[in-house]
This record gives structure tokens, sequence and C-alpha cells, in this order.
């Protein structure tokens, strides 16, 4: 038994593929979903979607927040931003760090500095799924 799962963000379809298992980091924690779920809709903080395939190969993707959709025979990641762990740039990963580092501490305004949170937040995640990638290798 499997579900059928959409990965898709504003540059266009991730991926999509039946699954056994998805996992994805929903703003209460991390979710499991499997077959014949309960329909759900949450919003997803940055952090890894990983999709068990039939196969029991394990596909990670890193999204930068979104929503999660899931219907009993699919799962809809509609993310802000997304990436196949095989197209993470660590060294533009780490830049994007410092530079949201930089843009808090020449925050103007509470505006200023509450992007360059939201931005250091997502740099943070990201480069938490770099590692997890590379113990997993």
């Amino acid at each position: 038994m499997s579900i059928h799962v959409d990965i898709v963000s504003a540059e266009g379809q991730i991926h999509a593929g039946e699954a056994k298992m998805v996992f994805a980091p929903a703003e209460m924690g991390e979710v499991g979903i499997s077959p014949r779920h309960a329909p759900l809709l949450t919003r997803l903080k940055p952090g890894a979607v990983r999709v068990q395939t039939e196969s029991g190969e394990e596909l990670a993707f890193f999204v930068g927040g979104g929503i999660l959709e899931v219907q009993p025979h699919l799962v809809t990641v509609l993310a802000d931003t997304a990436l196949r762990a095989k197209d993470v740039d660590e060294a533009a990963a780490v830049q994007a760090k410092q530079r949201a580092e930089e843009a808090m501490s020449n925050a103007k305004s509470d505006i200023d500095l509450a992007r360059a949170q939201a931005e250091l937040v997502q740099a943070a995640a990201l480069m938490q799924f770099l590692d997890k990638i590379k113990k997993r290798h």
C-alpha cells in the first residue's frame, strides 16, 4: 500500500511519486504520514521532509516552511522554498547564515529584525539538514 507525494515550491515541482511513509516538520513537531492517514492541514517550519519509497530508499528534501496537506491517498507539500538533498550548496548555506546574522546586528527597525530572524531560522535549519545528511553518508 502506498501514498502519492507531491512536493512543490514557487520554482515548480520538486518531487512526485509513491511512498510508504512521509515525515515532515509540522509547526507543532515532526509528523509521520502513512497511507490512509486522516486528513490534515498544517503549517510547516523549515526543516527536512523525508520520503520513504516503496523500495525502501529514503529521499530527503529541505523546505523553508510552507503548508502540508494530507488526504488518505495523497500528501501535498506546498513549500515556500524546497531543495533536493543533492542540490543543497553547503557554501551558500553558510553564507546565508552569515548574512542573516549581519542583518540582525544592523537592523534599524523591528521589521528589519524580524525579517533577519526569520532568515536566520531558515539558514540554521538548512545547516542542521546538511549535518544530518552528512552523518547518513
